[in-house]
């Protein structure tokens, strides 16, 4: 943080089974990073499953409701048949799911569930993938990560028998033509929302930030607002994201975040380490936050390489002939072995 980091991801292959091997649990972990990350930066948590996120309901619904912890949580689902779920060897039912969402959405207003499921999974009849479209359209969620099933050499799922491809691309453009008719962010429009700027936008017009809920909302590109927490007014919304308009009368609130390192700028550096000679490296011109930006760039990393320092040229050319004659020797060996 006192290099200006202001967003923690927590994450792993199944973020809500922490602590089972070691006598301890996820919500216990979650109340300690909680206490540390300070005000101005935000903790997003990973990918958990409906069993382990089950046991601890009560606890993850108060830690979502943190104003340090964003309301989002990724649960995947895959199916909505149970009999599918069954086949994929999963430790849950349908019912589970839903009452790991109905409760976080009674107890966390607002809050976002990102799911996954995949479409054509060995066995899964037309009547198993409708109840797939019925779960979709009841929750509607903004977030969805939709897989045709492929199946993977050597695994019990590509021993059984296997969906039609055919069926499967229909499934799947049938759930994608679905969780594209409705739009999650257009009732926001005209709200008032802090927001915490992360990022450049992909297409380098916007920088991209989050809001309590981790929507995503784009604002204008003012270097001041990176790294920082500020009000915006959404003016626009589409399928994946807001746009927002900082508010002229808000502030920006970056109360115990340090300013984000610039580009050209090293992490972790102190910066006495930074500027002393004995530090193993032999740095000419070290970046400095007081330095103007076309000037740090310029002299970000500058090395003494090797064909900089003296008798540099000799011996670079002496390695590139010793290896253009090990080419060479391959080369005509290998032609001699044909023969």
């Amino acid at each position: 943080f006192t290099e200006g980091v202001c967003e923690i991801w927590l994450t792993s292959e199944d973020t809500g089974a922490y602590g089972r091997d070691i006598g301890t649990d996820l919500p216990t972990l979650l109340w300690k990073l909680v206490e540390v990350i300070p005000e101005g930066a935000m903790l997003r948590l990973g990918m958990t499953n409906p069993p382990y996120i089950l046991e601890h309901l009560e606890e993850m619904a108060k830690i979502l409701n943190h104003p340090r912890v964003y309301a989002f949580l990724h649960i995947p689902v895959q199916s909505a048949s149970d009999s599918v779920l069954m086949d994929m060897k999963r430790e849950y039912c349908v019912a589970d799911f839903k009452q790991v969402v109905d409760f976080l959405k009674e107890k966390v207003p607002g809050i976002t569930i990102a799911t996954d499921i995949i479409c054509g999974f060995p066995g899964e009849t037309d009547e198993d993938f409708r109840e797939t479209m019925k779960l979709v359209e009841l929750y509607r969620f903004p977030s969805l990560f939709i897989n045709q099933f492929y199946p993977r050499p050597g695994t019990p799922a590509a021993k059984m028998p296997q969906v039609p491809a055919a069926v499967k691309k229909q499934r799947t453009k049938d759930l994608s033509q679905l969780f594209h008719s409705y739009n999650p962010y257009d009732h926001k429009v005209g709200e008032r929302q802090r927001v915490l700027v992360t990022e450049e936008s992909f297409d380098s017009n916007y920088y991209v930030a989050h809001n309590p809920f981790y929507e995503q909302v784009l604002v204008p590109k003012d270097p001041v607002l990176m790294g920082k927490m500020v009000e915006v007014n959404i003016y626009e919304a589409g399928k994946h994201f807001m746009k927002g308009q900082p508010v002229s009368d808000a502030q920006v609130h970056t109360a115990s975040i340090s300013r984000p390192l610039a580009k050209g700028e090293i992490s972790g550096l102190t910066e006495e380490f930074r500027r002393s000679p004995q530090n193993g490296t032999n740095w000419k011109a070290q970046p400095s936050a007081e330095m103007p930006e076309k000037t740090r760039l310029s002299s970000w990393m500058t090395l003494h390489l090797p064909w900089q320092q003296e008798g540099g040229g000799l011996k670079i050319l002496s390695v590139s002939l010793a290896l253009l004659a090990v080419l060479v020797m391959f080369y005509y060996g290998g032609m001699k072995t044909e023969l």
